[in-house]
C-alpha cells in the first residue's frame, strides 16, 4: 500500500520548489511535473505554482484526500 500524500508537504513544495514542479511529482502528476521542468526558465510554472499553493492551502482535507489519496487498484 502506498503512503498517503500530505497536503502540507504538497503546499510547502509548491511554495518553495513549485517552479520546478516538485509538488506535481510528489502528488503523482508526472506529466505536469515534466512540463514544469521544461518551461521553468520562463517563470510561468512559478506563477502557476503560486496559484497551486493557495489552492492547496484553502482546499479542504476531504477534497484533497479524494483527489490524491484514493487507491486506483
Amino acid at each position: 500500500m502506498k503512503e498517503p500524500k500530505s497536503k502540507v508537504t504538497a503546499a510547502v513544495l509548491a511554495l518553495f520548489l513549485g517552479g520546478f514542479g516538485a509538488h506535481k511529482f510528489y502528488l503523482g502528476r508526472t506529466t505536469a511535473g515534466v512540463l514544469y521542468l521544461i518551461f521553468f526558465w520562463s517563470f510561468i510554472p512559478a506563477f502557476i505554482a503560486c496559484i497551486d499553493f493557495w489552492i492547496l492551502v484553502f482546499e479542504s482535507e476531504e477534497k484533497f484526500n479524494r483527489k490524491y489519496n484514493t487507491s486506483h487498484e
